[in-house]
């Protein structure tokens, strides 16, 4: 019921604007910060210091291994790569939560990032964000409904419909003399 509600109701779709908004600007400044530092931005520093205080269970034992690992393996040693991303990725997925473009793709990523940062054992807003952006996933196209999807949207159906919906013509046979 509450999902429905999320889904197709108009006052949802204007608190749902105000969420996403809010959650844009978050992103948004976050990414720009980044940016427009006067030191381009390098998260090697907040990798490794993960790395060195990974988040512990109540036994001692690190909780998340497999997450260390793929910042050992894969994150440290492509540092260059996420240090395009993140900043981007932050500052894109603002814009997208603000104009209401590609909403839910923005906060599925705007989530991603927010488990990331949470595996390395960053709370800060992150909790709140993700949270907000569960609300915003659920929704789907209601929270863009006031911004950009309500025009993007069904115009990316009727173009994908196109490649997805064609009708294939099946060759006929012959008719030979023989048949009734």
């Amino acid at each position: 019921m509450f999902t429905n509600w999320l889904r197709n109701n108009r006052v949802a779709a204007a608190l749902l604007t105000i969420i996403r908004v809010y959650l844009g600007y978050e992103f948004l400044s976050a990414g720009w910060e980044k940016l427009s530092a006067s030191t381009p931005f390098d998260a090697s520093g907040f990798l490794k210091y993960s790395m060195s205080n990974p988040v512990l269970s109540p036994t001692k034992a690190v909780e998340y291994p497999w997450f260390n690992s793929f910042i050992n393996a894969f994150a440290l040693p492509h540092i260059a790569l996420f240090n395009v991303l993140v900043p981007w990725g932050e500052f894109l997925i603002g814009i997208g939560l603000i104009l209401g473009v590609l909403t839910t793709t923005a906060a599925f990523f705007a989530m991603m990032l927010n488990f990331m940062y949470m595996f390395c054992g960053t709370v800060s807003s992150n909790p709140l964000d993700l949270l907000l952006g569960i609300f915003i996933v659920v929704a789907g196209y209601n929270a863009g409904k006031i911004g950009g999807d309500f025009f993007l949207i069904p115009w990316l159906h009727s173009q994908t419909h196109k490649w997805f919906h064609r009708e294939v013509a099946l060759p006929t046979a012959p008719k030979s003399a023989h048949s009734h």
